[in-house]
């Protein structure tokens, strides 16, 4: 069985509204929680953007190089969308990336290969057009398309990728 406490009605009137601390730090200024407090929430929100916007899971490496350079792509990562992030803000385009992300997705790289009567191909790697709503996008942002990006030779002890 429960009943209401009359003692808590008040404190409940008093905080209504506000936002409430619980430390058993006692040097700290409230300043200085709350400023603490406003990092621990971005740092959750940047592994949340690592989950679901970026797709970067955990992987376990054995490695102490490869987990170094695990950590190091997911800042890099990281630092991107932050980029872009000020770069939807400076054009107008609101705080989240997301959708920006989401739109400029849609361009894609294609490698177009001609085989020749020598048996040598051809390659050349291209850019999709983009459309009216992703050119006003990348007008806004600042950002320019390459007609064409030059293809690099994979290095003799990594095999091709494979589909």
């Amino acid at each position: 069985m429960w009943e209401a406490q009359a003692e808590w009605d008040e404190w409940a009137r008093h905080s209504e509204g506000s936002y409430v601390l619980r430390t058993n730090v006692t040097d700290w200024t409230p300043e200085l929680l709350w400023q603490t407090y406003v990092q621990l929430t971005e740092a959750e929100a940047a592994f949340r953007i690592h989950k679901s916007e970026l797709g970067l899971r955990p992987i376990w490496h054995q490695k102490s190089e490869r987990v170094q350079a695990h950590i190091l792509v997911c800042f890099l990562a990281y630092v991107l969308w932050k980029t872009l992030g000020q770069l939807c803000r400076r054009a107008g385009l609101g705080d989240e990336p997301r959708k920006v992300l989401a739109e400029l997705a849609m361009i894609r790289v294609i490698d177009v290969v001609v085989p020749t009567r020598s048996g040598v191909d051809l390659r050349k790697r291209c850019v999709t057009q983009p459309t009216d709503h992703q050119a006003i996008l990348l007008q806004r942002l600042g950002l320019h398309l390459p007609s064409r990006m030059k293809l690099m030779d994979a290095p003799s002890d990594i095999p091709p990728k494979t589909m």
